[in-house]
């Protein structure tokens, strides 16, 4: 895979909360442009950094953690060193109220060769109420990790989490309706070109979604067309052959050919590398053998 943009530009990366764990954050802390914007689930349990003592130094080796931070515990944890509020409007015109708590250079458990006190990250936790002052949800807590996450602010980092919901949507489309996971080979740079397509055939349908008609199945409601209505991309695709159509390509038509001649007599083709096949152990414990 290619990592040039990593390389040159600084890059954000939003993950869930399976991918919060250290040992995906810890390799990708390797890369000096990028950014892990990661949800953690609420009874985690972080560590402060330890105090910089100025007095004489003792023997033996430094403290690496410092005063304990629990998720699930108010008591453990010490004051934000950043508060940002800010409002938001949906399109329904409702007004949400958002309020980041932002720590900084808290760390989280490494081991012997996963060393993650070497990879502090900027830990946030997101309140939204509504007018009345009421939290319509359940408080969501973010960490910020990279050597350039000091270059993001809290509520770009917040915002841009939530842009992952729309990534996922797209997932799910291009899964059901645009074949991403039909190519089948065993070649990495043939599966990557594939997604490059998907992905392409998914851009056309986001820029034809002010050409599209609503054409609703026969045991469809039909609805009147507006230019307000959020079009879906689904609606967008049972349009799309008028669309293409009316748009032409330059291409030529095909010209009908004979049958091919097949390979050469004697020509012989070089076996495909077998790959051991990787099997996921049981989660069934064997049961022990009764002592005689």
């Amino acid at each position: 895979m290619n990592f040039y943009p990593l390389k040159r530009h600084k890059v954000n990366s939003l993950a869930d909360s399976a991918y919060s764990q250290r040992s995906f954050l810890f390799d990708q802390s390797k890369h000096k442009n990028l950014v892990v914007i990661a949800r953690v689930r609420s009874n985690r349990i972080f560590y402060q950094s330890p105090p910089v003592l100025e007095s004489k130094k003792k023997r033996g080796c430094p403290k690496k953690y410092g005063e304990r931070f629990n998720l699930a515990d108010v008591e453990t944890w010490h004051e934000p060193d950043e508060t940002t509020q800010t409002q938001q409007t949906t399109r329904k015109g409702r007004i949400l109220n958002i309020t980041i708590l932002a720590w900084h250079q808290m760390l989280m458990r490494g081991t012997k060769k996963q060393k993650m006190y070497r990879h502090p990250f900027t830990l946030l936790k997101i309140n939204v109420t509504n007018d009345m002052g009421d939290s319509l949800w359940k408080p969501m807590w973010l960490i910020v990790i990279g050597d350039r996450r000091e270059e993001i602010s809290p509520i770009v980092a917040y915002s841009s989490f939530r842009q992952r919901f729309d990534i996922e949507h797209m997932f799910r489309f291009s899964k059901q309706r645009l074949l991403m996971r039909s190519f089948q080979t065993p070649d990495v740079e043939h599966e990557e070109n594939w997604i490059r397509l998907v992905m392409l055939s998914y851009a056309q349908l986001w820029a034809a979604k002010d050409l599209a008609a609503n054409l609703p199945r026969p045991w469809e409601r039909p609805k009147e067309q507006s230019n307000d209505k959020i079009v879906t991309p689904s609606v967008v695709q049972r349009d799309f052959h008028r669309i293409i159509s009316e748009i032409g390509t330059p291409a030529r038509s095909p010209k009908t050919r004979g049958n091919s001649i097949g390979r050469v007599q004697g020509q012989t083709q070089t076996p495909r590398t077998k790959h051991p096949v990787v099997k996921k152990p049981s989660k069934s414990t064997p049961n022990k053998q009764k002592a005689a």
